[in-house]
Parts: structure tokens; C-alpha cells; sequence
């Protein structure tokens, strides 16, 4: 590890250069820009010496100085790292492959902060038989209960839960809380004995010999298998038929048909035999899931849900999660994603390095392959949604668009804009706001269109956006909230114009796009300067962003209407006596609807005008009389 960069800024610059990020990145730019133009490993430390962060780097100089040029543009992940790095350390690699190597050790050794880090989520798993006349087969995460029997520990929680659950079904055992023998015939039998997937234990009818009868064979399924079982219970169906026991014959073909169908359902959606593996990234709300679902011989054996907290670019997060995962774990023969990921060549090289056989890491796009990725996608996006409070609909809309949109991250702020008028009056504007996919109505504003002249929609659009950002320029309470995508509705004229209003204040890196509608006033597709991109075959996006159009169109109609009648209504008090426009603005400030103006007393009018007491008499006749 090489240590020869000395800080060599004096203190007393160091003291008077202040940034608003980290006063140290004069002198942390001038070492990375000493670094060679070789392969290796790169260590960033905080003010303590400690690592954070851990690195790898085709070509160190240009990747670690990019960390200290354009800090403002940074990812917030990246942004909060630079804000902590005092210092950093080195490693020359004889190539990238040895650095991923050696990046994936140093990783694993010091856990720094600010990588990927997964904590172990194979604790125990255990199978417990109860205790009693009439013992229940259960899952368990802990040995607490001195008169069970526990089978395990197993490592795969997610394949013993299954086990349990098909073994009960099968052979028909209660998964209700009553006790038995204590609770015979109490209560009227449940629903799982009407549709066969309990022998009705409660009635009494059943005898502790024969009830053990049927957990024996449910363990023995649990311990051997469904073949093994399959044979027992064969043998066991033809000596009942030929000692004419039918009924018993025919209870054992039933747990023949039931085993056969568990063992269908656990291998139909796959015809692969070899070790295979899905992986799926879910962010929503500025948080990241992870969520790897295992198939062996064809049948899906495990599946784990990783929380990883902050949000980093997709492509990242999956080679950080790669690189962590596998460091620990099996690595099987293929890798499914469900999309891009850093270095895919490099992390097959490595992979296949560490397995001592080919790997392959593979995006399908069509097939079975994109099938079982989108079901990972989607277990990933319900984890995700459980954690975050919303709903696996709302995450998954979220992901897709800003997927359709091509955008660098998942917008957790959307800002909507629309355009209503009556013509030539009434004109004004409206923004709704949308947080993590869910409408934010403490962030709506309205807009009275003030210098565009007429109904010229491109104009008003341009003038309320240019105010909008002018505000968040400022800082404004209230306004200074930035939106991470702009969704006008409107086509390239609207979006043309907006853009040239958003590089003119310095927003030009807000991505901005345009909702275009059918002749039936439905929700199309999107524009941007590039042409059009049609979301009518993404039914998510589609759905979300009508929604959001729709809402917009609602807010922009209803503010219209009711700028309109204010006009209006200000416009026959202007013809009372002693009201002019000002007076007339007054009372609809003071008094705001209609109702409160026409229940308004004497006293209070006058108190809103300063009118003489006949004055506000006659006037509160008139507005009965015209209002």
C-alpha cells in the first residue's frame, strides 16, 4: 500500500479555502491527480484514519479524481461520501481482474460505511413437533420449548417454511391455534375441513393413534422426500384395496394426488436442472432492496430479501451486491438480472474464477429467463414496499418509468404542470406534486398567469415554470424543495420552451418531458426533444402517468372555474355604489365564497370597505339583490 503522497497544502491555505462540501478537496484533487494510469484498488478514510469506502478502478487516476470535480452534480450516495473523505490510500493491481479480487477482500475484511454491506440472513431454521397427544408440525426460528422436538438447524428458512406449510396440507393436519384434545367439538369445524385441507382433528371423530399415524407420514415426507413417500404410500393404498379397506385405500391415493401436486408446483416454472440464480433491485423513496431467489435441479430452494438502505444507480448497486453476496456464497452456474450492471464481463471473470467453472451473468429480455427476473422484480418490489410504507404497485410504477424515461434514478419528486382557461380569461396554472408515487397535496400550487397575453398555452407554460424555478433559484420558503422530474402536459412546443427557461436559471440537469394526448383526450405518450416515447404497452407507467395528468387537468379545471366566478362576481360589485375594482378585490379577500359575502352583516362590510353606514346599508342590499 503505497503512502507517499504527503499533504503538502499549507494549513493556513487550508483554513482560508472554504467549501461548502469538504475544505480538504484542493489538496485530495492535486493527489488523485497524481495517481497513475494503472488498475488497482483505492481506500477513502474520514478524519479518524478509518476506511469508508473501498474501490476498484480500471484506471486509478481518472476514477478516483472524478470523485473531487463536479462535487454539486454527484449522486447524494456519492455526494455524502466526498463531504467525509480527509484522505485515501492505494493498491496497483498487475490488472482489473486482481483489483476486483482485491476489492471484494478489502471489503469483506474492513466493512467500510459507505459500500454495499449484507448482513447475514441465514440464521436458524428449525422444524418443531409439539409436544401432547395431538402434536403440530410448525416453522421455528428459535429452540424455545422445552416439551418439542426440533428437526434442523437448516440454513434455507425460505425452503423449510414451504416444506412445513406442503407437509400439513398434504396430510391434512390442523394449523389452527385450538388445543386439543381440550377444545373437541366446541366450536363448529372451519372451512379447512370443508375443502379438504384438514381431517377436521376438532370433531373428536379423529384418534390420537391415528392422527400420530398421519404425522409419522408427514415427517417421514419431510426426512425422504416426495419419491420416497410416493413409494411408502403406493404400497400402502394397494394392501388397503386388497384387504377391501377402500376408505383408507382412498385416503392414501388422496395424499399420492397431494404430494404430486406440491412437487408440480415447486418445479413448473422451470425446465433448467442446473444451478441458476435471480437477482432483482427495487428502489422507491431513496432506498434500495435486493432480492436473490435460488433454483437447484429445477425447483426453487430459497429466496432472501436484502434491505440496503440509500439509494445508489442500479447498475451499481448490482455489481456491490455481486461482489458482497457471492464473496460468501455459492456461486452458481448462471446469473439472471433484471438489468444492466457495472463491469458484466469483469464479474463473469471473477465469478468463474471463484466457482472453478464458467458463470455467466445474463439480462434476459424475452422468454422464460425474463419470466423468473420478474418475478424476483417482483418480490424485491413488495419487500421494498413494506418497508417504505407504500404499495408494490406504487414502487414498481416508479422504478418502470423512470426505466421508460431513461433517467439516472428513481424519482422520489414529480412536479405536473397544466394550463386552463375560458378563452381569453380565467387564465391560470396548475402544479401538482408527487412524492415516492404518491400524490403530495401539501405541495400544490396555483398560478394566475399574469404577463402572457391570451390563450397561448406555450407562453403560460413557460412563464409559470420560469416563476416556479425563479423561486427554488431564491430559495423561497415554501418552494425550495427540487423536483427530480417535470412532467408538462403538452408537446414539444411546451417542453421547448420550458427547457430554454430551465438552462437560463440553471436547472438544465431537471429532466423535463411532455404529456401528449389522443384525440380522446387520453394520455398518449411522452415528448421530449428527441420525439415521442409511447408508453401505451407499459401498463404501469401508463396507468401512472394518466393518473398524475388526470389529477393535474382536475386541480388546473377547478382553479379556473373558480378564479372565473371571482371575476365574475367582482365584476358585478364594481357596479354598486362607491365600489370600485379595489373595494371590489377586498371583499372577495376578506369574504372569499359567495355565502360569506351574502351573510356578511352591515358592520363587517363596512369594516372591508370603509364605507359610511348608508353606504354599506345600500350595499348589502345590492349584493342580495344581484349576488
Amino acid at each position: 500500500m503505497t503512502d507517499d503522497i504527503r499533504d503538502d497544502t499549507p494549513e493556513q491555505e487550508q483554513e482560508q479555502t472554504q467549501y461548502e462540501y469538504n475544505s480538504r478537496l484542493p489538496f485530495l484533487r492535486d493527489k488523485a491527480n497524481r495517481l497513475p494510469l494503472a488498475s488497482g484498488v483505492y481506500l477513502m478514510k474520514d478524519k479518524s484514519g478509518k476506511v469508508i469506502y473501498v474501490g476498484k478502478a480500471k484506471q486509478l487516476k481518472n476514477r478516483v479524481s472524478s470523485y473531487f470535480r463536479g462535487v454539486e452534480s454527484h449522486a447524494f450516495k456519492t455526494y455524502k461520501l466526498v463531504e467525509k473523505i480527509h484522505d485515501f490510500d492505494f493498491i496497483v493491481t498487475p490488472s482489473e481482474l486482481d483489483a476486483l479480487v482485491l476489492e471484494s477482500s478489502q471489503i469483506k475484511q474492513r466493512s467500510p460505511k459507505y459500500n454495499i454491506l449484507l448482513k447475514d440472513a441465514k440464521g436458524a431454521n428449525y422444524i418443531k413437533i409439539s409436544g401432547g397427544e395431538f402434536p403440530r408440525l410448525s416453522y421455528a426460528l428459535q429452540k424455545d420449548d422445552p416439551t418439542a422436538v426440533y428437526l434442523g438447524p437448516y440454513a434455507e428458512g425460505f425452503t423449510i417454511r414451504r416444506t412445513v406449510e406442503d407437509a400439513n396440507g398434504i396430510f391434512r393436519l390442523p394449523t389452527c391455534s385450538r388445543v386439543f384434545p381440550r377444545d373437541f367439538g366446541k366450536e363448529r369445524p372451519c372451512l379447512n375441513l370443508h375443502i379438504k385441507k384438514c381431517m377436521g382433528v376438532c370433531t373428536g371423530r379423529i384418534s390420537a393413534d391415528e392422527y400420530k399415524s398421519s404425522v409419522d407420514s408427514a415427517l417421514r415426507y419431510i426426512k425422504g422426500g416426495s419419491k420416497e413417500s410416493i413409494e411408502r404410500l403406493t404400497l400402502q393404498m394397494n394392501t388397503a384395496a386388497e384387504r377391501l379397506e377402500f376408505e383408507k385405500a382412498a385416503k392414501y391415493r388422496d395424499q399420492i394426488a397431494a404430494i404430486t401436486r406440491a412437487e408440480h408446483s415447486q418445479s413448473v416454472m422451470t425446465e433448467r436442472t442446473y444451478a441458476f440464480d435471480l437477482l432483482a433491485v427495487s428502489q422507491n423513496a431513496g432506498l434500495s432492496a435486493v432480492t436473490v431467489i435460488k433454483y437447484r435441479d429445477g425447483k426453487l430452494i430459497d429466496k432472501e430479501n436484502f434491505f440496503l438502505g440509500d439509494e445508489y444507480p442500479p447498475e451499481e448497486t448490482r455489481y456491490d451486491f455481486i461482489l458482497n453476496y457471492y464473496a460468501k456464497d455459492e456461486t452458481p452456474k448462471e446469473l439472471l438480472l433484471d438489468g444492466e450492471v457495472n463491469d458484466r464481463e469483469l464479474l463473469e471473470e471473477y465469478l468463474t474464477g471463484k466457482r472453478g467453472g464458467k458463470v455467466t451473468v445474463a439480462i434476459p429480455k424475452r422468454g422464460e429467463g425474463l419470466t423468473l427476473v420478474t418475478l424476483a422484480k417482483s418480490n424485491a418490489a413488495e419487500y421494498l414496499a413494506l418497508r417504505v410504507g407504500r404499495t408494490s404497485s406504487e414502487v414498481s410504477a416508479l422504478e418502470e418509468l423512470s426505466k421508460t424515461l431513461g433517467l439516472s434514478k428513481t424519482p422520489q419528486r414529480i412536479e405536473c404542470y397544466d394550463i386552463s382557461n375560458m378563452g381569453n380569461e380565467s387564465i391560470v396554472a396548475a402544479m401538482t406534486v408527487w412524492k415516492n408515487g404518491r400524490a403530495f397535496k401539501q405541495g400544490y400550487r396555483k398560478f394566475h398567469i399574469k404577463t402572457t397575453q391570451g390563450a397561448n398555452d406555450t407562453g403560460s407554460m413557460a412563464e409559470t415554470l420560469e416563476r416556479r424555478l425563479t423561486s427554488l433559484k431564491e430559495e423561497r420558503e415554501g418552494w425550495n424543495e427540487r423536483p427530480d422530474l417535470i412532467l408538462l402536459d403538452g408537446g414539444k412546443g411546451q417542453v421547448s420552451a420550458v427547457k430554454e427557461v430551465a438552462e437560463r436559471l440553471g436547472f438544465a440537469d431537471i429532466p423535463l418531458f411532455g404529456l401528449t394526448k389522443d384525440d380522446k383526450h387520453r394520455t398518449r405518450a411522452v415528448t421530449s426533444d428527441d420525439g415521442e416515447i409511447r408508453i401505451n404497452e407499459n401498463r404501469r407507467v401508463f396507468k401512472f402517468l394518466t393518473e398524475m395528468q388526470d389529477e393535474t387537468h382536475r386541480f388546473a379545471i377547478g382553479f379556473m372555474k373558480q378564479s372565473h366566478a371571482k371575476q365574475a362576481h367582482s365584476s358585478i360589485l364594481e357596479k354598486a355604489d362607491g365600489i370600485g375594482k379595489k373595494r371590489a378585490e377586498n371583499l372577495l379577500k376578506t369574504f372569499k365564497t359567495k355565502a360569506a359575502l351574502k351573510s356578511a352583516t352591515v358592520e363587517e362590510l363596512k369594516a372591508a370597505t370603509k364605507l359610511s353606514d348608508e353606504k354599506a346599508e345600500n350595499l348589502k342590499k345590492y349584493i342580495e339583490e344581484n349576488l
